[in-house]
């Protein structure tokens, strides 16, 4: 790429983004104030959010309005359950997460590759989701290009930066923030 022209976002590079991420109704769900490095091409950014930014440059500005399919996909029921409470230990709390059912669990046919959040807990029973925070939501998000790299060869070979910012929201308790 010649030094006169800035970077385009082409897969595999690394974008640095800032956004703002609001539900439906305009309530600000999370703020990247400060830049996050992106992995462009692997699992760092949503579909929508990558054919976004195909192309731009550093200072391109875009608002999206991305329905549940398009974000973290619909609420699905099936994948809460409750389970026996001395299953746990005796320190569980509300945001606690488990990768797969936890060890001892009763309930059966549940899946096991998921990530699954403590939503509450009971003297005898604590209820287990294994939905994405945002699972079922419609969000708006506004974000900025403030940076485009190449990639290096241990992300390509990875294809992430690191933890990716929307899949984390899987191995985060539901909460005000997305990174």
């Amino acid at each position: 790429m010649c030094d006169h022209f800035p970077m385009q976002i082409q897969s595999p590079c690394v974008v640095a983004l800032t956004w703002r991420l609001e539900d439906a109704q305009g309530q600000l769900i999370d703020e990247l104030a400060q830049p996050v490095e992106f992995f462009y091409g692997g699992s760092d950014l949503l579909e929508q959010v990558e054919a976004a930014v195909l192309d731009q440059t550093v200072g391109f500005e875009a608002s999206l309005h991305l329905e549940p399919e398009h974000a973290f996909g619909d609420y699905d029921a099936a994948l809460v359950f409750f389970e026996e409470r001395s299953v746990f230990p005796g320190s569980i709390a509300v945001g606690m997460q488990f990768e797969g059912v936890p060890d001892g669990a009763v309930t059966p046919d549940m899946p096991e590759d998921v990530l699954y959040t403590v939503t509450e807990v009971y003297p005898t029973h604590v209820v287990l989701d294994g939905n994405h925070p945002l699972a079922g939501r419609a969000l708006r998000i506004h974000l900025k290009v403030q940076e485009v790299r190449a990639a290096t060869v241990d992300e390509i070979e990875t294809g992430t930066v690191g933890q990716p910012a929307f899949s984390v929201l899987n191995a985060m308790p539901p909460g005000p923030h997305l990174h």
